[in-house]
C-alpha cells in the first residue's frame, strides 16, 4: 500500500518542476481570456472611437470613387493613387490594429504565462501520431473543451435573441428613416450589441481562467519520490556530500599539519587541546597556524616534537585559544597578554640554547580571562 500511495502524484509542484515546465514552453493558457480581450478591447475602441473612424472611412470611400481625368488617360497613375488611398486608410486604422495587437499581448502576464521557450518550437513526432489525436480528441480536456463551447453556444445566442427581441421595435423603425441616420442609428444598435455579446464571454473567462490555473498545477503534480529526488539532486545526495566533506577535512588538516613546522610554539592542555602558534615580523599579532583536539592534537605535538618547536604546557590558555581563535587567524586581543608572556619565553629559551646561562623559566599564572575559558574537557 505505501508503494502504490507513493505512486500517486499527491504533491504541490515545487518551484523547480514549474520553472523545468516553463522551459519546455508548458505554460498555463486560457485561450477564452485571449479572446475575450481582443473584442473587447474591439468593442470599447469602436464605441469610443466610432464616429471618427466612420467619418474617415466616409471620406476615404469618397476620394477612391472620384476619378480624375488624367488617371483615366494615365493608367500608371493609379497605383501610386491606390498607394496612398491604402496609407490614408491603414492611418485611419492605426490605433485600432495597435491596441489589438496589445489586448492579444497582455493575457499571458494575467496568468503568469510570458516566457519564450525555444525547445517548444522544436518539431515533435509525437504530435503526428494519429493514435495520439484520436486520445487527445477523446480525452476529459476535450470534454470540457466541448461543454465550453456549448456553454458559448449557449449564452451568446441567448443574450443575442434577447437583444433582437428587446431592439425589434428600432430595427423595424430603421425602415422609415433617412438612409444618414438610418446608417449611424443601426451603426450605434450594432455595436451596442457587439458590446453585450462581448461582455457576455465574461462568465465563460471567469469560469475558464481558474480551471485552466488548476488543471495546469494539477498536471504538475508529483509523487512523493519524484519530491525527495528533486532535494537530493538540488541539495546533493547526504552520502555523496558527506564524502567531499570529509575528504575537504582531511585535505584541510593536511594543509594544516603543514603549517605546525613553521610554528614558534605550541600551547597544549596537555593532552586534550593543542593549538600552535606562529608570530613573524610584520604581523598585526600571533597567528593560529594549527589547533585540535585528541588525535589531531597528538599529531599536532608530534610533528612540533620532529620539528624542534616548543611545546608549552598551559590548559586555560590552550582551550582559551582553541575556542576563542579561528584557524589561520590573529589571536583575540584579550589573549595578547597571555601569548605575549608565552612568546617571551620561547625567545628566552632560543636565547638560552645558543649562548647558554640560567635556564628560564616556564610561565605558569598567565593573564588569561575566566570567561574566555571554557570547561576542560
Amino acid at each position: 500500500m505505501a508503494e502504490d500511495s507513493d505512486l500517486e502524484k499527491t504533491e504541490e509542484p515545487t518551484g523547480r518542476r514549474i520553472e523545468q515546465a516553463r522551459e519546455k514552453g508548458q505554460i498555463p493558457q486560457s485561450r477564452e481570456l485571449g479572446t475575450f480581450s481582443v473584442l473587447i478591447v474591439a468593442a470599447v475602441t469602436l464605441w469610443m472611437m466610432g464616429g471618427w473612424f466612420m467619418e474617415r472611412t466616409l471620406d476615404l470611400t469618397r476620394r477612391a470613387f472620384v476619378f480624375e481625368a488624367k488617371h483615366m488617360h494615365e493608367p500608371a497613375q493609379m497605383v501610386p493613387r491606390l498607394a496612398d488611398i491604402s496609407a490614408d486608410a491603414l492611418f485611419v486604422f492605426a490605433p485600432l490594429f495597435a491596441l489589438l495587437v496589445v489586448a492579444a499581448i497582455i493575457p499571458p502576464f494575467f496568468l503568469n504565462a510570458w516566457v519564450f521557450a525555444p525547445s517548444a518550437l522544436m518539431p515533435d513526432l509525437k504530435r503526428m501520431n494519429p493514435l495520439s489525436g484520436l486520445g487527445r480528441m477523446f480525452s476529459w480536456n476535450s470534454l470540457m473543451e466541448l461543454g465550453k463551447a456549448v456553454l458559448k453556444a449557449t449564452l451568446v445566442g441567448g443574450v443575442a435573441a434577447l437583444l433582437i427581441v428587446n431592439q425589434r421595435d428600432e430595427i423595424f423603425g430603421l425602415l422609415g428613416e433617412p438612409l444618414e441616420s438610418g446608417l449611424a442609428h443601426a451603426g450605434r444598435m450594432l455595436l451596442f450589441s457587439f458590446l453585450m455579446l462581448v461582455l457576455t464571454l465574461f462568465l465563460v473567462v471567469a469560469a475558464d481562467v481558474p480551471f485552466q490555473l488548476w488543471h495546469y498545477y494539477h498536471k504538475l503534480k508529483m509523487t512523493k519520490e519524484e519530491v525527495k529526488q528533486e532535494m537530493k539532486e538540488m541539495m546533493g545526495d547526504p552520502h555523496v556530500k558527506g564524502r567531499i566533506r570529509s575528504l575537504q577535512m582531511q585535505a584541510a588538516r593536511r594543509r594544516m599539519m603543514q603549517s605546525v613546522p613553521q610554528a614558534d610554539v605550541i600551547v597544549t592542555n596537555p593532552t586534550h587541546y593543542a593549538v600552535a602558534l606562529a608570530y613573524k615580523a610584520g604581523m598585526a599579532a600571533p597567528r593560529v597556524v594549527a589547533k585540535g583536539t585528541g588525535v589531531i592534537a597528538l599529531k599536532i605535538r608530534e610533528l612540533g616534537a620532529e620539528h624542534a618547536v616548543t611545546t608549552l604546557e598551559a590548559p586555560p590558555l590552550a582551550r582559551a585559544l582553541y575556542k576563542h581563535a579561528p584557524l589561520d587567524k590573529e589571536i583575540p586581543a584579550a589573549l595578547y597578554n597571555a601569548v605575549a608572556e608565552v612568546l617571551a619565553y620561547v625567545y628566552q629559551l632560543a636565547q638560552w640554547r645558543q649562548v647558554g646561562g640560567a635556564y628560564p623559566v616556564p610561565p605558569r599564572q598567565l593573564p588569561v580571562p575566566p570567561e574566555l575559558v571554557p570547561e576542560a574537557a
